[in-house]
């Protein structure tokens, strides 16, 4: 199959920062699929600013391989879409570039950082996204925004050409309306790729199953706690219900070191950021710094004009946690907090064979309500565990609440997404059928 797509998108929502004019796609599995990429993944001759003006203008002159492998599958990539700064964020309102709205309530977040990938899903401008991942930034919009959305296995997929964040943490994967879709899109992305030293050859390739009868579901106290809005959580167990009706079976499991999880993760995430980001000094990447100026202050006025406050903020945060005197107090720490939370998955795993929750323990709250950093940071605390253990979690949409999109979170063994997937498969069927 060969042609040129089309592609005019409804900027109702924000959902893009870039749109590409598209040249003659080739035959392959996504042939003629119109397919979205974060705009923290490179591409070769289109801008990619990461949602900052410190890159605004900067093309890249490499794809990375999630976006070769896109090619090669003949898909149409159609444009970039917005994100929180640097990926730090979970409501796509730090973006340099606006806020991104949510298709089901514009008056409402999408979630973020991935949420111009999850609104382009959503409002139906493409079938399918890229987005990542490093503390819930794909299943986050995902349920805010009532679609699916699909955080690998650490090592699975390759993330050379994406911009780091926290390269200990974040992930590329799929978004899309459907489970199907999203393992479609996985089985494009996730190849064995050399240049990643954290890869593992471990392709995907599956079509799922909805056959769960016998799958042992673990339901964590942890995640139906304080926080998680009553509504939200009755909302979830029905579904987990639902997973019961088909043939699976729940058991209670604990992740105590839960209580730990959300510090560890700022503490970790901020400390490689500030180490990543570093290389934004207006001489490797940037505008051009003043050279009448001192080389420290020409690089602290860019950083401050340039970088918004988040971003700011959480090098700040990062660069203390590894100052002199601190490093052993805070970062160390936190990744022994890191190994304990680990450890308990790998308890849990022991006794059943995914773990479910809710995705995020609210539904969409209204553009600009959360101003504050730290009750930002608490919408993130269903999620992170999963990034902090380097286990694979899904979610799929699993009923509303004041009419607006609840998640399920199925989370699974390392390099066990094919059952996660399973899971959620035959979660969507459940309820269609």
């Amino acid at each position: 199959m060969a042609g040129t797509l089309e592609f005019s998108p409804d900027d109702r929502y924000n959902a893009f920062i870039t749109t590409c004019r598209q040249a003659p796609f080739a035959d392959g599995p996504l042939a003629g699929t119109a397919v979205a990429v974060k705009d923290n993944i490179s591409t070769a001759g289109i801008q990619t600013t990461c949602g900052s003006r410190i890159l605004e203008g900067y093309i890249p002159p490499y794809d990375a391989y999630v976006v070769e492998l896109l090619r090669s599958s003949g898909a149409a990539i159609v444009g970039k879409t917005n994100m929180d700064e640097f990926g730090m964020g979970s409501t796509t309102e730090t973006s340099a570039f606006g806020p991104t709205r949510n298709p089901v309530d514009p008056g409402r977040v999408p979630g973020g950082s991935s949420g111009g990938s999850a609104a382009a899903v959503a409002a139906g401008l493409v079938p399918m996204a890229l987005g990542t991942d490093t503390g819930g930034s794909i299943r986050c919009p995902a349920a805010f925004c009532g679609i699916v959305g699909l955080k690998p296995t650490y090592g699975r997929v390759s993330r050379y050409g994406l911009i780091a964040y926290a390269n200990s943490l974040e992930q590329i994967g799929p978004m899309a309306r459907t489970v199907e879709d999203v393992s479609r899109l996985m089985s494009v992305i996730a190849k064995y790729d050399p240049r990643d030293s954290t890869m593992l050859d471990r392709p995907y390739d599956h079509r799922p199953s909805a056959e769960i009868k016998g799958l042992q579901v673990g339901v964590p106290e942890e995640y139906f706690g304080e926080g998680v809005d009553p509504r939200v959580a009755e909302t979830v167990k029905n579904a987990i219900g639902v997973l019961e009706d088909l043939g699976a079976t729940t058991v209670p499991v604990s992740i105590p070191g839960m209580r730990y999880a959300l510090a560890a993760y700022y503490v970790i995430c901020t400390s490689e950021a500030s180490s990543n980001l570093a290389r934004f000094d207006g001489v490797r990447y940037g505008p051009a710094v003043d050279t009448r100026k001192s080389w420290h202050e020409a690089y602290q006025d860019l950083r401050l004009e340039l970088f918004g406050p988040e971003v700011r903020r959480r090098i700040m945060l990062g660069t203390f946690a590894l100052s002199a005197g601190y490093a052993g107090r805070y970062y160390a720490k936190a990744q022994v907090a890191r190994r304990n939370i680990q450890q308990d998955f790998e308890r849990a795993f022991r006794e059943v064979d995914i773990i479910a929750g809710p995705t995020m323990p609210t539904v969409a709250f209204r553009l600009g309500e959360k101003t504050d950093p730290l009750s930002m940071y608490l919408s993130d605390i269903l999620t992170v565990p999963a990034n902090l253990a380097g286990i694979p979690s899904i979610s799929v949409p699993c009923g509303r609440v004041d009419g607006l999109p609840v998640g399920l979170q199925l989370m699974g063994r390392q390099f066990e997404d094919e059952r996660v997937v399973d899971a959620a498969y035959a979660y969507e069927q459940g309820v269609r059928a």
